[in-house]
């Protein structure tokens, strides 16, 4: 972690998300390197307006490494945790083997330091590259079980478009006033990753219960099965009030975070989507029982 790096013919830049064309190329990198497009985001309401990124940019413009904190405040076991994550970690081969990506990671630390962030998560589906930053792996586990018996709804729910700007505004007001989807473990903020999630997997549908003033992200499953993603409100509603407004009879139900809210209970299982969550703290933070991030803070 403290050997040389070579930066030749490279410029570092930090914090660059005010220059379009710097942003341009950290788009262009990550569509590059994983085939994903967050270019969406700046009509989305733009970047985690938190984010720090660092990087290495070559003469022409074109980013050659990258790496980008923000803070990320997460609920772990009912406790409100000033953390930090890292994302958009990634290396043109032109340049890898050069040290640029350890350099950016230690500034990255440096950086949270300096912040005093309590920890620091990440997703990679490279654990062994963050082991030796202090960095551990903590086991992702969504829940699954018959669905309950539906509440009648007062009112239908009623589709929501982020692309469509009279719909943007309350939507990202609503991901402002949020209470955790969860108290086990669940982000308590961070508006930015749940609207770009919503571009980056088109099966994702967006629905507003209106009565209990509440967002619902969730996917239809096939042979009667219903996946929800996250819930989005002050007050989280039951699993069967949210099925009921949404008009949905499924037999059976995947929740991918703590139901501790949901005033219902399913069978704990192993998530695997060939990324591990991993986490950077002081102290042991791991939550007390089963659980995930929400599919719509992955970031």
């Amino acid at each position: 972690m403290s050997k040389s790096f070579d930066s030749a013919g490279l410029t570092f830049r930090q914090d660059y998300f005010d220059d379009l064309a710097a942003w341009a190329a950290l788009v262009s990198l990550l569509d590059d390197t994983f085939g994903i497009d967050i270019g969406p985001l700046q009509q989305l309401g733009g970047p985690d307006p938190t984010s720090m990124p660092f990087g290495w940019f070559a003469a022409d413009g074109t980013l050659g490494a990258n790496l980008s904190a923000f803070a990320m405040p997460l609920v772990i076991n009912g406790r409100q945790i000033n953390a930090a994550a890292f994302q958009s970690g990634a290396g043109r081969p032109p340049w890898r083997g050069r040290g640029l990506y350890r350099d950016v990671t230690r500034k990255a630390l440096e950086w949270c330091e300096s912040q005093q962030f309590e920890a620091i998560v990440l997703y990679t589906d490279k654990p062994s590259l963050y082991q030796p930053y202090g960095f551990r792996s903590l086991p992702m586990q969504r829940y699954s079980g018959a669905a309950p018996k539906l509440h009648p709804a007062t009112e239908p729910a009623r589709p929501l478009d982020p692309r469509n700007g009279t719909e943007l505004a309350p939507l990202q007001q609503a991901l402002k006033t949020r209470a955790p989807v969860s108290d086990v473990l669940a982000v308590s903020g961070n508006a930015s990753m749940f609207l770009i999630n919503t571009q980056l997997d088109p099966d994702v549908r967006l629905s507003w219960l209106d009565a209990e003033q509440a967002v619902v992200a969730w996917k239809p499953g096939e042979a009667g099965r219903f996946s929800l993603l996250d819930v989005v409100a002050a007050e989280i509603p039951p699993l069967a009030v949210i099925l009921g407004g949404l008009g949905v009879t499924p037999e059976h139900v995947d929740v991918f975070f703590s139901p501790d809210k949901l005033e219902w209970r399913g069978e704990a299982l192993s998530f695997d989507n060939g990324t591990a969550f991993m986490i950077r703290s002081t102290a042991d933070l791991a939550p007390a029982s089963p659980a995930m991030l929400s599919p719509m803070a992955d970031f």
